[in-house]
Order: C-alpha cells, then sequence, then structure tokens
C-alpha cells in the first residue's frame, strides 16, 4: 500500500508571486527564452527572489543526461550547447542590473568537458558586460574530469559551488548516476586549485535521512575545504519523483546550522525554504572573515 502524502506545515507555504520586478524577471526570461532553475525546477522561492530582483540562470540547455529522482529538470532529447547563450544570459544580468548573478546548469554527461567550456564562455561575457556583478557558479561533478574543472576555476569566479544534496546511504535511490565521494572531491579540487575562490555546497533534508548522517556529511565537507552550506526542506515536484519521508522543523534547522558553525563552516544558510541560491548575495556578505 502506498504511502499517503505528507500534508505541508504552516512554514512550508508561501505567498502568491507578485510585484513589478517579480513581473519584469518573469516578461525576461519569456521574451529572451532563457532558462531559469527558479522555474525548471519549480523552487517554492520563486516568487520572493524575482519580486527582490534576483534569479538563477540554467544554461547548457533545459534537459539533464541524468535522472535523479528528487529533480524536476527534463530528462529528454538533449541538444547541442547554445553557443550564443553566454553572451545572451550576461546581457540579461547587465540589463537586469543583477549585482550577484547565480548560474548553474543541467549535466551534461554528454559533452566532453561536461559543459565547463560554455561556464568559461559566460564567466568571461559577465566581466567584459557586467564587471562589477558577483559571479557565483553552481557545477555538476564533471564525472571527475579535473581538467575540465581547472578551465571553470581559471575563470575565477567569485563563488563556485557544487552540491552534495543527500547522505551517502540514499544516493542509489536518490541520484543513482552521481558518486558521493566524488562530489566531496570536486570541492576539495576547487580550494587546491584556487584557495581565493569561494566553495560552497547544498545538502536537502527530509529523504528519510537521520542526524548522524547528516552530521557526518557536514563533517565530510568540511574536511574537502567546503566554506558555505545551505540546508533546506526537500520538496517532492511531483507524486512521480523521490517521496518526502518528512518534514524537518524550523527549530532542526536552527540547530544544524549551530553545529555546522562549531565545525567552522563560514557561513550557513539553513531553513525550510532555502536552497543552494536562495539569498546567495547576503550568503556572500555574511560569512565569517
Amino acid at each position: 500500500m502506498p504511502k499517503p502524502t505528507l500534508r505541508k506545515p504552516e512554514w512550508l507555504k508561501v505567498k502568491f508571486p507578485a510585484g513589478r520586478d517579480y513581473a519584469r524577471i518573469d516578461r525576461y526570461h519569456r521574451q529572451q527564452g532563457l532558462n531559469s532553475v527558479c522555474r525548471s525546477a519549480a523552487c517554492p522561492n520563486q516568487g520572493e527572489c524575482w519580486s527582490k530582483g534576483t534569479a538563477t540562470f540554467m544554461i547548457l540547455g533545459s534537459n539533464c543526461s541524468r535522472h535523479c529522482r528528487f529533480c524536476n529538470v527534463a530528462s529528454e532529447a538533449l541538444l547541442p550547447p547554445d553557443p550564443q547563450e553566454p553572451a545572451k544570459v550576461a546581457t540579461a544580468i547587465t540589463e537586469l542590473e543583477l549585482k550577484h548573478a547565480v548560474i548553474t546548469s543541467v549535466t551534461r554527461d554528454d559533452l566532453p568537458d561536461g559543459g565547463a567550456s560554455h561556464f568559461v564562455a559566460l564567466v568571461e561575457q559577465i566581466r567584459q558586460q557586467a564587471p562589477e556583478c558577483r559571479v557565483e557558479l553552481l557545477i555538476p561533478d564533471l564525472q571527475g574530469n579535473w581538467s575540465a574543472l581547472a578551465a571553470i576555476v581559471a575563470a575565477a569566479p567569485d563563488i563556485l559551488g557544487h552540491n552534495i544534496e543527500t547522505v551517502p546511504r540514499l544516493y542509489s535511490d536518490v541520484r543513482p548516476e552521481a558518486e558521493y565521494r566524488r562530489s566531496l572531491e570536486v570541492l576539495s579540487q576547487i580550494r587546491k586549485l584556487s584557495p581565493a575562490i569561494i566553495t560552497k555546497s547544498g545538502l536537502m533534508l527530509g529523504m528519510g535521512e537521520a542526524e548522524e548522517e547528516i552530521l557526518r556529511v557536514m563533517r565530510d565537507l568540511r574536511d574537502h575545504q567546503c566554506q558555505i552550506l545551505t540546508l533546506g526542506q526537500y520538496l517532492a515536484p511531483t507524486a512521480d519523483h523521490y517521496p518526502v519521508q518528512r518534514f524537518v522543523t524550523p527549530d532542526e534547522f536552527t540547530q544544524l546550522a549551530d553545529r555546522g558553525r562549531e565545525l567552522g563552516f563560514e557561513h550557513i544558510e539553513a531553513g525550510p525554504l532555502v536552497r543552494s541560491s536562495y539569498h546567495a548575495e547576503e550568503q556572500f556578505k555574511a560569512r565569517s572573515l
């Protein structure tokens, strides 16, 4: 017998998106044909972030080469990357007057460099068109291609993140094409290649993990030189996705953030609605030096 769907608690209810900046960013995405992780991943913070005039861009197409059970991004036919996309996104960042741009991508295991050259081209375009804008990249694991990672690091983004997503015990069910240790190594390789770049990762809770498993992942992340961590509640996009096992309370998130600070993270953004790019600019400014 299937497990009944859990009812969302009050702390997970969000307001309907509205406001001048929300309408402006929504219209811009539609007119320019740009992909946003805000919409593609069904992020619950889309209304709040867009209403504040911030957005997270998603490059390398709208379809992913992997089949993670938590993700709402489609896994359909993969098209060649649009060579004009870096310039288009940089122009959008300039015209939207963003001061802190977050760019992520679908995973493209079909490309020899995993799409690294596309990230490099984008950073170069942003530096040309919006030199005052801070650049934060959230990248896939590139299948452990350290030469491809080195190219991204050499482009010198301000923040370079890679999400660990969940505890290792759940990888085979939640993200079967990923490897826990490889994801950790991405973060440590970034620090080896450029200590000046800030490293960041994210973890979703409520998938059935135990508290000690969460703490173990947090310790592993610190051992691999991760500086900023986001902790948020997993929300299944549809009934066909990996089911939510429980809703983590705001107090539990606060306690985990306290433990993380004890472990030495420079900043932890923790809460039911937190996602990798949620309050990204504030995360950068709030980290301890």
